[in-house]
């Protein structure tokens, strides 16, 4: 059995387990009827498309802040999270270990709520864009002459319906009231902004800002709304180093910015196949990501 997972992992194909969903990072797996197994994979994407170049680490760093937030937010809200710990899952899992170790999650099967709970401090990304042409985020009208990046007065909570292919679509807290109801809406907005106000005044000391980040909430088998997927990770999350932040630009970012401002430079039309990246841009995004999660965990990343 190998020890230790491979450089990257782009892919993974375990014939004994059923596949449940292949996204654009994580491959889903049935570990039995009550539990799914998440490999977070090295893939990244950008501009809707799958890269050919893996981000080596990414997986781990991925299920390393997870777990991290997981187990400090969990007075909050109850999660999905069982383990990352492969002695801890089925015996069938364990023969994986060499490609499942440092990035995978054995979670509580639930019934996903149809929507992502975003919640933006700053104005930065789609919500920019949304209050340069109506003065508005998702319904909530914010103070004239803002500038791009600038620190909202409060969080504020804009829902996103979930595409499995292209972009989310912002939609306002009425149509997710349509959607799942409004005592499922009250619930998931009041936990979303409490989970990014505590977690954005810890991350400020360590010296990130959250810009924005999204969650995802599903019921479990009693019938509870639980947090699942990812959390305030990269992936998931826009962070900006404190001390380069200011407003009227762009920060640079722990996330896959860096990759897309590489591939703007490019030709490409931003349709599939998407071009490989060089070795040093690859090299410098995994250098983001470990970096973010030293800074917010206080330790090393495990090899």
């Amino acid at each position: 059995m190998t020890t230790h997972a491979p450089t990257t992992i782009a892919r993974t194909d375990f014939p004994d387990l059923r596949l449940v969903r292949r996204g654009k990072v994580r491959d889903v797996y049935k570990a039995d009827d009550d539990h799914l197994l998440i490999v977070a994979t090295d893939r990244i994407s950008a501009f809707d498309c799958i890269l050919p170049t893996p981000i080596a680490r990414k997986g781990a760093v991925l299920v390393g802040l997870s777990q991290f937030w997981f187990e400090r937010l969990s007075h909050i809200t109850p999660h999905h999270l069982v383990t990352t710990k492969l002695d801890e899952m089925p015996k069938t899992l364990q023969k994986h270990a060499g490609e499942l170790r440092h990035r995978s999650m054995l979670v509580r099967r639930t019934e996903v709520f149809p929507v992502e709970c975003v919640v933006r401090g700053y104005l930065a990304g789609s919500g920019w864009k949304d209050y340069q042409r109506t003065g508005e985020v998702c319904g909530h009208r914010l103070p004239p002459g803002l500038r791009k990046s600038d620190e909202l007065p409060e969080p504020v909570f804009t829902p996103a319906t979930k595409a499995e292919a292209g972009h989310d679509i912002n939609i306002s807290e009425r149509e997710m009231r349509d959607i799942i109801g409004d005592d499922a809406t009250n619930v998931l907005r009041k936990v979303s902004l409490n989970i990014y106000r505590e977690a954005s005044e810890y991350a400020r000391g360590r010296g990130i800002i959250i810009a924005d980040t999204k969650f995802e909430f599903g019921r479990d088998g009693d019938g509870r709304i639980i947090l699942i997927d990812e959390l305030l990770t990269p992936d998931s999350s826009r962070f900006w180093p404190a001390d380069e932040y200011r407003a009227g630009i762009s920060p640079p970012s722990f996330d896959k910015q860096y990759v897309r401002d590489y591939l703007e430079t490019l030709s490409w039309n931003k349709q599939p196949p998407a071009p490989p990246l060089p070795l040093e841009v690859a090299d410098a995004t995994t250098g983001r990501y470990i970096e973010a999660h030293r800074l917010l965990t206080g330790h090393e990343l495990e090899n």
